[in-house]
């Protein structure tokens, strides 16, 4: 039975976003991690690349961290611990007074850095019915898209005064968003202080469902992270200015934001959940075909808001459906655990990009990561088939038959 659908989103789930977006209005500094290291201290660059390598590798646990808190001690506590101690983090590397002091708090904002992501998202899958997840999470996409352009001119403003300065204006919005949320969000429930044997029971590594959903996203984001890194030489090697790229990063999240009422229309609102994620896979397809092929501005831009149409389609579904999987006592951990694809895919995204890039060349590059979304595409009525014989809960068996709304 499907849900009313078009209903407003409970306060929660607004505060939450809300918060979520002034935070990333001060994410900016860690594009500058590198930088910083090698002309505050001079070390060399492959240092500073092993220094921020070793960053990447803290948010992995960081993120299970995140989800087992959650799950263990609360979703407010567990928000307020992680932005606190990333505030901590980030003064420690402005202050630092050598390498080896601002290495160490480099790894230590790795460590807290994803705490935040899993129980924000249980959080809202604690707020809205199954029918208005999609809506949430896409919300929450669309405002950290939002904030990302605004953290673009912050930093081009902070940074030509000093670097340091990106780093505690930073850690700034993270006390403001660790304030927020522990004033106006709700408290956590008393059973949430201790580990019941509900939850000790939650195993989400077992679950094949997850582990397929997983491994979708593992591959999606390390697609998507190719964008984010391998455009700007991509503009280069076709003649164009690198640069650029800010402009389609910035068209790409002004897409996002402003088809957020497309999710609303019965078109796509009534699609089967397995329909929206093929329909957004080939959507990306599309658009990184055209980027093989684009060789000016006007064209890369055409690409650009195609794909990004299908990010639109895909973030709120994937997120949707991993809580729709979770027990009742697990979802922070589930939420952990299909998190885990982002750092697994952002330790291999430079890698594989700059070896294609390199041997291949840009058509190539394109090509193949355009090959893997309509490989995608391709699968998900095996997904859904397998979700659905996960367990017989409604909320799970949406993926292969009822529509999950938007």
């Amino acid at each position: 039975m499907r849900l009313p659908t078009g209903q407003r989103l409970p306060r929660t789930v607004w505060l939450l976003i809300a918060a979520r977006a002034i935070n990333r209005l001060g994410a900016f500094s860690l594009s500058f991690l590198t930088v910083l290291i090698t002309t505050r201290f001079g070390a060399s660059v492959a240092t500073a690349r092993l220094i921020s390598a070793a960053f990447g590798l803290a948010t992995i646990p960081s993120r299970l961290a995140g989800g087992r808190l959650s799950d263990r001690i609360g979703r407010r506590r567990t928000i307020v611990f992680g932005l606190v101690g990333c505030a901590v983090a980030q003064v420690g590397i402005a202050a630092a007074d050598s390498l080896a002091v601002a290495a160490g708090f480099a790894v230590l904002l790795g460590l807290v850095f994803e705490l935040y992501e899993p129980p924000s998202q249980a959080m809202i899958a604690d707020a809205v019915g199954t029918t208005d997840r999609v809506r949430a999470y896409s919300l929450m996409n669309a405002a950290l898209a939002a904030a990302g352009m605004g953290a673009g001119l912050l930093a081009a403003s902070l940074g030509r005064w000093d670097l340091r300065w990106l780093f505690v204006a930073d850690a700034t919005t993270c006390l403001i968003c660790a304030l927020a949320v522990r004033v106006a969000l709700p408290a956590d429930l008393p059973a949430a202080h201790r580990l019941s044997e509900e939850t000790a029971e939650v195993a989400p590594w077992r679950d094949r469902a997850l582990m397929v959903m997983l491994a979708s996203g593992t591959l999606f984001a390390l697609i998507y992270l190719q964008i984010m890194i391998m455009l700007p030489l991509s503009l280069g090697q076709r003649g164009l200015q690198p640069a650029d790229a800010g402009l389609l990063l910035t068209a790409s999240a002004l897409t996002i934001v402003a088809g957020q009422p497309l999710l609303r229309w019965k078109l796509v609102s009534a699609l089967p959940t397995a329909a929206g994620f093929t329909s957004g896979y080939a959507l990306l397809t599309l658009g990184l075909a055209g980027y093989a092929v684009a060789h000016t501005l006007g064209f890369f831009l055409a690409a650009t808001v195609v794909w990004s149409l299908g990010d639109l389609l895909l973030m709120g579904r994937a997120y949707a459906l991993v809580a729709a999987l979770a027990p009742p006592a697990g979802t922070g951990r589930y939420m952990a655990a299909y998190g885990t694809s982002w750092g697994i895919a952002g330790i291999a995204a430079p890698l594989a990009g700059t070896q294609l890039l390199q041997h291949a060349g840009v058509t190539t590059l394109w090509i193949t990561m355009a090959t893997a979304c309509l490989a995608l595409s391709a699968i998900q009525p095996a997904i859904g088939r397998i979700v659905s014989a996960r367990t017989s809960q409604p909320a799970s068996t949406e993926y292969g038959a009822a529509p999950v709304s938007a």
